[in-house]
């Protein structure tokens, strides 16, 4: 049976994990295939929201299996905090979590290397969560990483001893001022990983295969966005692993010619955190509005989100190297009352007019060419069924569904996974 895979479209906080919760009932396997704890995919239900950073979306559904693939980046400090949380709302994880154990573990070191890289920067810093991601993701093309299998033999602290002193001569290197107590830090992060041994670590590209033969359902759940991809995102302002379609083969064990659906998630506007090219970014009252309606503000690092209208180059690039072949578009809602709305059809690029993404679409290159859009009044918070859907919204998504070439199959109209319009 192949497997679906569901990705972010943008510059990642499209909404994934509320999109994740509302399919995992067709599925029996959910399954992250890139990132780590640099992810924030929330979900709310039952009035009460959760915020998930490594775990899989479909935690909270009693009949699904949650993998953690193997191109995820695991920080037991972080996963164990996750853990605690899942038991305050009584879900039997243990049954149900399963760990790649190909899967790299995030060290103190990696974290405190991150915040060392990031500060030598200066103003050319890049925006990183400072969660250790890239030097960990370093650490294993480098071949110098510690993965989850490793916590089975007997010589993995004597590994962890030998790459936390090569990270601590690193940070010096770096020459700038961290405040840091590693044996703190180690405390924490040993019992962090006494919990983790705790759960089941697979095999999990054989896990993967047998399910597939047996007729499972699968469906692989991306962090980010395609726009963050180190290959084809906004280099060098992206994350360090392949948050597109392709990432899902290498990250789950998974033939290209096993993937069936690809859904791809998107802002009815665009968002952008941390530093980076924003074409579409808007600086006036309507950015503003946006980002304090739509509750701009990142689940992982609690920064302020950079608001702008949708940039349909920009969506239509990550549909072409994605396969995109269903649209699902979130946050519809926070657009409500506008006088008018504006998309993006068209760049000009060194003065000429273009309409795909260009290698660099820094401000100085490129300026955004707008169509203007009637603004729906309405608030859609409250509709369940795609006929209570305004005119000017219809209209909206039947254009973009012109241009993309490409059903728009939801429309979320709020946080809660109740509030999803299926058409």
């Amino acid at each position: 049976m192949a497997v679906d895979l569901l990705l972010g479209l943008q510059w990642g906080d499209e909404g994934k994990g509320k999109i994740v919760d509302v399919l995992t009932t067709n599925y029996n396997i959910i399954a992250r295939f890139q990132g780590g704890p640099n992810a924030g995919h929330t979900l709310v239900f039952n009035d009460t929201k959760h915020v998930l950073h490594t775990i899989p979306s479909g935690i909270f559904h009693d009949n699904a299996k949650n993998l953690v693939g193997n191109g995820v980046v695991i920080d037991p400090v972080i996963f164990k905090k996750e853990l605690d949380k899942l038991e305050l709302h009584d879900i039997d994880y243990r049954k149900s979590l399963l760990i790649s154990k190909k899967a790299h573990l995030i060290l103190p070191t990696h974290r405190l290397l991150d915040a060392a890289s990031e500060t030598a920067k200066g103003k050319a810093k890049i925006g990183s969560t400072l969660k250790g991601i890239g030097p960990t993701y370093m650490d294993k093309t480098g071949r110098n990483g510690i993965r989850v299998g490793d916590l089975e033999m007997e010589n993995w602290k004597d590994k962890y001893r030998a790459l936390a002193n090569k990270h601590e001569a690193m940070i010096d290197f770096y020459n700038v001022k961290i405040q840091y107590d590693l044996d703190e830090l180690e405390n924490e992060f040993f019992e962090a990983i006494e919990v983790l041994k705790s759960l089941t670590f697979i095999d999990s590209e054989e896990y993967i295969y047998q399910a597939q033969k047996n007729g499972q359902s699968i469906l692989a759940e991306g962090a980010q966005g395609s726009l963050l991809d180190i290959d084809f995102g906004t280099y060098p302002f992206v994350t360090s692993s392949n948050t597109t379609a392709a990432g899902a083969c290498t990250g789950l064990g998974v033939a290209p010619n096993q993937i069936g659906e690809v859904f791809g998630i998107f802002k009815a506007y665009t968002t952008r955190v941390g530093s980076g090219p924003f074409p579409t970014e808007l600086f006036d009252k309507v950015g503003e509005t946006m980002g304090r309606v739509g509750h701009e503000f990142g689940a992982t690092t609690g920064r302020s989100r950079r608001c702008g209208w949708l940039d349909l180059v920009a969506l239509k690039y990550a549909c072409q190297v994605n396969g995109v072949t269903q649209l699902m578009m979130m946050k519809a809602d926070v657009l409500s009352g506008f006088n008018q709305l504006k998309v993006c059809t068209a760049y000009k690029y060194k003065g000429e007019l273009i309409k795909h993404l260009p290698f660099n679409i820094e401000s100085e290159n490129v300026s955004p060419v707008y169509s203007n859009f009637d603004c729906w009044k309405e608030d859609l918070t409250k509709m369940d069924n795609a006929n209570q859907l305004p005119k000017e919204l219809n209209d909206y998504i039947s254009f973009l569904e012109s241009q993309l070439d490409i059903p728009i199959k939801i429309v979320s109209v709020g946080p809660d996974r109740k509030q999803t319009i299926f058409r």
